[in-house]
């Protein structure tokens, strides 16, 4: 593998993000937009036949020598966070980028034609709803009932797909099945500490943990600091406050079974030092591979905020934005990771993701693969964030091998 290309690759997407803030470039934002257009370009220089489907998901394609054969598929996201580091999603994509610029080096044809998908939208930052395009790619999504949600700046998320050019009510063109798919790979830094504190070279990831997530309304009524007693108020960030101590609370009870739970956005208004809060706003995400385990944490959360808002006479109103299952992959391909690895000489770990990938969609309509890399410190979703380059030459060189394994037609049933 080129290491020096691919990091020269990886630096140059990441060019693509809002001036002076690290690396910030969310769905359909004109930042996407460009990187997409850069990442079609290197696509189409190394022969790929390039398609945008209809909500912005990319597919490049390289034939195999025989094309009646459904394709291996494997890829990632290049959105991110507000505000992220240079690798989450990123590394994915530039990573099979340079598998196919190995191929096409050494002359390697496959049986089967290969595809590298490039998602939409797998951050939720921008709308509060995660894994877009591989959601409306494996029909798990109605585009048009979620076209209302809003960013920060009250774009819709229909809005945001007419400013590029897609119409929300075309969404279910992007559409695929089982008999459009033979095989998904996808490979991603581990967003965690488990793969460099336990000294391994890769992460066999076995299941993907669900989220589940809240989005509260708080309604208190806003008072001077000054003048307003306790008894008196109905200050909304209190009643925020102790829901949000639940929410720690309830999910460390659970953590034994793999269960976490965290408050990532809290908006307080009016928002001035001498005003009781009079509202506020709550995102609660809630997870585990456990969905038991994930419900008692839920249960716990809405009993506090019923309890809250009766105690403090405050109204609260709770919107359910997404509930998912988890997912298992496949266990054909969790072998073959793991004998890739040995013939390697690769350390490895078995494990589940915490985090969601677009992965966990593809697992429903075809066998699926997650490959993880480590993450120095378990940094993620940070500016911070970093994997080491032969970390990173290690996963993407497992991901070849498997690529190929998969895409010889002798392989066998997938399962």
């Amino acid at each position: 593998m080129n290491m020096g290309r691919f990091q020269r690759s990886l630096n140059k997407l990441n060019e693509y993000t809002v001036e002076g803030k690290e690396v910030t470039r969310l769905a359909y934002s004109r930042e996407e937009k460009r990187a997409k257009e850069y990442i079609i370009k290197q696509f189409e220089h190394e022969g790929l036949t390039v398609k945008v489907d209809a909500v912005g998901n990319i597919t490049a394609r390289r034939e195999g020598t025989d094309a009646s054969l459904k394709p291996v598929a494997f890829g990632s996201h290049i959105d991110s966070v507000y505000e992220a580091g240079q690798y989450d999603g990123a590394m994915g994509v530039i990573a099979s980028l340079e598998i196919i610029r190995f191929l096409n080096e050494e002359n390697i044809t496959t049986e089967r034609p290969l595809e590298v998908i490039v998602f939409t939208g797998e951050e939720s930052s921008r709308f509060g709803i995660a894994t877009i395009g591989s959601r409306i790619m494996t029909g798990r999504l109605n585009l048009v009932e979620s076209g209302h949600l809003e960013d920060k700046k009250g774009i819709t998320l229909k809005k945001a797909l007419e400013d590029n050019h897609f119409n929300i009510e075309n969404y279910h063109q992007a559409v695929r099945t089982s008999a459009d798919q033979h095989a998904f790979i996808e490979m991603h830094i581990e967003q965690g500490p488990v793969l460099e504190i336990e000294n391994k070279d890769i992460g066999i990831v076995h299941a993907i943990a669900a989220p589940l997530r809240l989005s509260l309304e708080i309604k208190g009524e806003a008072g001077h600091s000054g003048t307003t007693p306790f008894k008196y108020r109905k200050d909304a960030l209190a009643a925020a406050a102790e829901i949000a101590l639940e929410v720690e609370s309830a999910a460390r009870e659970e953590e034994k079974n793999g269960t976490l739970a965290t408050v990532g956005v809290l908006d307080i208004n009016p928002g001035a030092m001498n005003i009781v809060p009079g509202s506020a706003g709550m995102q609660i995400d809630i997870r585990s591979v456990s969905v038991e385990s994930r419900e008692k944490v839920y249960q716990k959360i809405t009993d506090k905020i019923e309890s809250v808002s009766k105690a403090r006479e405050i109204e609260i109103n709770t919107s359910l934005l997404t509930k998912e299952e988890p997912v298992d992959l496949s266990d054909t391909l969790v072998e073959a990771v793991e004998e890739i690895s040995v013939n390697n000489g690769y350390t490895f770990k078995h494990m589940n993701s915490g985090a969601g990938h677009d992965a966990m969609n593809m697992a429903h309509i075809c066998p699926t693969a997650l490959i993880f890399v480590p993450s120095v410190k378990g940094i993620s979703h940070n500016p911070k964030e970093f994997t080491h380059l032969n970390d990173i030459e290690k996963g993407i060189i497992v991901m070849k091998d498997l690529i190929l394994k998969t895409a010889c037609n002798e392989a066998g049933n997938l399962k």
